[in-house]
């Protein structure tokens, strides 16, 4: 590793690291605030994408099934985020995000069973399996309890980021006992062949 670049890529490393852990703080701090946020970045995203399929639906050059199918994909992304920003801070925006997330742990799972019984030569077919399961309970749960569900996934997203940031801190420290011992290694090296 070029010396130069692992001075600097240790300092940023650590950077990220450190502004890591200030989320992670940030989010367990104030978990209903984080959660008004994501609620609507979730509408924002949805009144962009649901745009964006609308226009598809009408200039794109597709089969007729696939522009009806961007047309009320659309149509419900927007309707979504009306609903979203016309309750905003109110608990139905949290509503709609748990509703979000759940659904996507419930597809996410059943798109991993569906591949590990289709390819029966997976390797590590049985992991895909559990992890199907899993994402699939962990989807029910969060369908079944929206509102304390969508707090502790807020607490498990900050303790996350808090440890993610102290094994960034530790990587960049490395990082730099690493650049350090090659420079060394360089530096009598070059004093070797020098005498």
């Amino acid at each position: 590793m070029d010396c130069a670049l692992g001075r600097q890529v240790w300092k940023g490393t650590l950077v990220w690291g450190v502004l890591t852990i200030v989320l992670g703080a940030m989010v367990l701090v104030w978990p209903g605030p984080t959660i008004l946020v994501a609620a609507t970045m979730l509408g924002v995203y949805l009144l962009i994408s649901g745009l964006a399929e609308l226009f598809l639906a009408f200039t794109s050059s597709q089969s007729a099934a696939t522009r009806v199918m961007l047309f009320f994909t659309g149509a419900l992304s927007l309707v979504l985020a009306i609903l979203s920003f016309r309750h905003f801070g109110d608990e139905y925006a949290v509503l709609l995000l748990s509703v979000w997330i759940g659904t996507g742990f419930v597809f996410l799972g059943v798109s991993e069973n569906a591949v590990a019984l289709s390819e029966r030569g997976l390797p590590g077919r049985g992991w895909y399996v559990v992890l199907g399961i899993m994402s699939m309970i962990a989807g029910v749960i969060v369908l079944v309890w929206p509102f304390d569900s969508i707090v502790v996934l807020t607490i498990v997203v900050g303790v996350a980021l808090v440890v993610l940031g102290l094994v960034r801190i530790v990587q960049a420290f490395q990082i730099r006992s690493d650049t350090n011992a090659a420079s060394e290694a360089l530096d009598t090296l070059s004093h070797r062949v020098a005498a």
